[in-house]
């Protein structure tokens, strides 16, 4: 999912102003024109010019001459390429994942919490033709993915009940949770189970079970999942993915940093 950025109040101070266009650049793969990302950010033409040449001079986008295109550039590649190492990810959390995927033969995911979203931090494709593909660096729902019922679910009291209490409910299939009860509800059955198994309430077709990847502090720092296509696994056979899914969490908890 490709989420949107608009400001409705853009930030006043110039530092914000920078991160929300390096955000809104970051939106858009195949890059961006001057005006489309003066529209996105709310930004005037001139200021978002001005910004881009700075982000620019210190390699922090890129322009394609040619298609008058702004893109992320390599700096960004090299800060995040530094958090993933100091986190653990980089190093150690790929070669668990891809064991994993080795063991089901589906894709694999980690994500972490990021606000009121889930960043996709890793993805290993399946062994199938036919899969789920992830989007490391992106950003998804909380409330119809099974990682992100996890990360609500063992978070600490105060962070579960502001991310319930507060986080969108957008709906993107007639089996997205809407409702805000039934969220409470749902997040306290995944806290007595364990893990998390969605069917088919982000994307039509694809059924994802996650479980907790827990810090020292005994709360959730992240979350793995197996994902893959309905008519490949049943709702029934998802469980038959808890085991291996489980001690790979427990790898992980193991070998990340602890926090």
């Amino acid at each position: 999912m490709e989420l949107t950025t608009t400001a409705d109040s853009p930030p006043r101070d110039m530092v914000g102003k920078a991160l929300l266009l390096l955000t809104v650049v970051g939106r858009h793969t195949d890059g961006a024109s001057l005006s489309e990302l003066a529209r996105e950010t709310g930004f005037p033409l001139s200021t978002t010019h001005r910004l881009l040449a700075s982000l620019g001079r210190d390699g922090f986008v890129e322009l394609d001459a040619v298609a008058k295109r702004y893109r992320l550039g390599l700096r960004l590649f090299q800060l995040g390429a530094r958090v993933s190492a100091s986190l653990g990810f980089g190093g150690v959390a790929l070669p668990v994942l891809e064991h994993l995927s080795e063991v089901t033969t589906e894709a694999s995911l980690l994500s972490v919490r990021d606000g009121h979203h889930q960043l996709y931090v890793h993805h290993v494709e399946a062994r199938h033709q036919i899969g789920v593909k992830g989007d490391p660096g992106g950003l998804g729902p909380l409330h119809c993915t099974s990682i992100g019922k996890v990360l609500i679910a063992f978070a600490d009291p105060v962070t579960r009940e502001e991310l319930i209490s507060s986080i969108s409910l957008v709906r993107f299939t007639d089996r997205t949770v809407t409702d805000r009860d039934r969220l409470r509800s749902e997040v306290a059955l995944v806290r007595g189970k364990g893990f998390a198994i969605t069917d088919q309430e982000h994307e039509e077709g694809i059924r994802a079970i996650a479980v907790p990847v827990f810090g020292s502090a005994g709360t959730v720092v992240a979350a793995v999942a197996i994902a893959c296509p309905a008519f490949r696994v049943s709702l029934k056979g998802m469980g038959d993915f808890l085991p291996p899914l489980t001690a790979a969490a427990e790898r992980l908890a193991a070998l990340l940093p602890h926090r």
